[in-house]
């Protein structure tokens, strides 16, 4: 059973930091690409950070503020987060796809990042 676990969101205020940790089972870790995406109320769920092996990409609107970093020894994939903006508000879930066309995907169960102003 594939279970992937976040945690470390909560409430910050605007130009703080936060750290978010999803933990995976069920997979052999090192070899999916992890992700984190996020999705704010009656939004899309949006693509924030991906990570391969050994290549990392951000969305332009966190490039700069967010890195992406995983520990395979741990099975676990990070979000540091700094000079947070009230529009990163959202719901943030861990993603891990199979690097393969239709390889399999999984998510997490969400964590909520507030931020105030």
């Amino acid at each position: 059973q594939v279970q992937l676990v976040e945690s470390g969101g909560g409430l910050v205020q605007s130009g703080g930091s936060l750290r978010l940790s999803c933990a995976g089972s069920g997979i052999i870790f090192s070899i999916y690409t992890m992700g984190w995406y996020r999705q704010a109320p009656g939004k899309q769920r949006d693509m924030v950070a991906v990570i391969t092996r050994d290549t990392t990409n951000y969305a332009n609107v966190v490039k700069g503020r967010f890195t992406i970093s995983r520990d395979n020894a741990k099975n676990t994939v990070y979000l540091q987060m700094n000079s947070l903006k009230p529009e990163d508000t959202a719901v943030y879930y861990c993603n891990a796809h199979y690097p393969v066309t239709g390889g399999s995907n999984y998510w997490g169960q969400g964590t909520q990042v507030t931020v105030s102003s």
